[in-house]
């Protein structure tokens, strides 16, 4: 089971930043924040001390380093609402998704290299 990690509209600002930016220290990321968001001191270290202790970055000797990649988190936060929405089932998690739209014979094409090239995992079922 994967850690249910959820934003802040504030902490996805600055983890946007830190993403795109990293690495850097944690000086340079507040000067960054106050030049883009025009965010104090205070308020960027607060956020990224939120961000550290959710296991997102981690700030060792003023050195600021990514942890959980973007796509990873969003990886997770998509499993986590798989299995919290559709009871861990992907086909009903597709079908719901498509809504009764027919695919593009590219899309279809994606789909089955997909299954193809993930076929054969353990299942929970």
């Amino acid at each position: 089971m994967t850690k249910n990690i959820t934003l802040t509209a504030a902490e996805e600002k600055l983890a946007e930043l830190i993403w795109r930016e990293a690495p850097l220290t944690s000086p340079e990321l507040v000067a960054l924040a106050e030049k883009e968001m025009e965010w104090k001191k205070s308020t960027t270290y607060t956020v990224l001390k939120k961000l550290c202790d959710k296991g997102v970055f981690k700030n060792e000797n003023t050195n600021v380093s990514v942890v959980l990649t973007h796509d990873e988190l969003i990886a997770n936060q998509s499993r986590r609402y798989v299995e919290d929405t559709f009871g861990g089932s992907l086909p009903k998690f597709i079908t719901s998704f498509i809504g009764g739209k027919k695919l593009t014979s590219a899309q279809a094409a994606e789909l089955r290299r997909l299954i193809d090239e993930h076929e054969g995992g353990v299942t929970n079922g």
